[in-house]
């Protein structure tokens, strides 16, 4: 997969992570990049094509793939945080973690790989999390919801490998975003988080994991789980 003469399509690339992979893809060559964002007119990156697209609304979906049918690369960044613990939270929280997270997600997968599949393969990257790992109290919600993620890409490689697309699932820690504003600790810089993404699906890799809290974490899924915890 090439950035240079790509077409691209972002979810959620109004800010954060997503801008800066849409600024990134720009100045790497892409020759068109959709930038999508259930408020189109929230989008302020000049050179992208702006879609208006809420992922968890399979009409708008549908629309969209239409709109975009030249795409061949897929990059599913959207995502939500409410902070719901399972036993004592909000469902409905946990369920529109879900609905974007894992749901809204497959969705987007499903509508572009027969489009994927008619410009070569291509290459679907999904934005999950080294949450995607562990567990973390008032994060559980957040938690179920990437793993799923996680274990959605692994069964989408496998059924989308004879059409040869690339499936990249990437993992980080806290990046300096909206969304991670409010969490003490040190943050990747988008732009960071946005080259090692790309450089990563350059190189036909299958996960990128961009920070060494990352790497740790995914580590720890070999070990005895009461030493990660602390559990006694």
């Amino acid at each position: 997969m090439h950035i240079t003469g790509a077409t691209a399509l972002i979810t959620g690339a109004n800010r954060g992570l997503g801008r800066a992979l849409a600024q990134r893809l720009l100045e790497r060559g892409a020759t068109t990049v959709y930038a999508t964002a259930r408020d189109p007119e929230a989008i302020d990156l000049p050179g992208v094509e702006p879609l208006r697209l809420d992922i968890t609304d399979p009409a708008q979906i549908a629309a969209v793939a239409e709109q975009a049918s030249g795409v061949d690369l897929l990059i599913n960044n959207a995502g939500i945080q409410s902070w719901t613990d399972l036993l004592t939270g909000d469902l409905e929280g946990l369920q529109r973690e879900l609905d974007t997270n894992l749901f809204g997600t497959l969705r987007m997968a499903r509508a572009f790989a027969p489009g994927l599949a008619a410009h070569g393969g291509g290459a679907i990257v999904n934005v999950a999390s080294a949450m995607s790992w562990f567990a973390h109290t008032s994060g559980n919600g957040y938690h179920v919801s990437k793993a799923a993620n996680w274990a959605a890409s692994n069964g989408l490689r496998l059924e989308l490998a004879s059409q040869s697309t690339l499936v990249t699932s990437v993992h980080l820690g806290l990046a300096d975003t909206d969304m991670g504003r409010a969490v003490p600790g040190e943050k990747a810089a988008p732009h960071d988080v946005a080259d090692a993404v790309l450089d990563g699906v350059e190189a036909g890799q299958i996960e990128v994991l961009v920070d060494d809290w990352s790497r740790h974490v995914k580590a720890s899924l070999a070990k005895d789980p009461h030493e990660f915890y602390g559990l006694g």
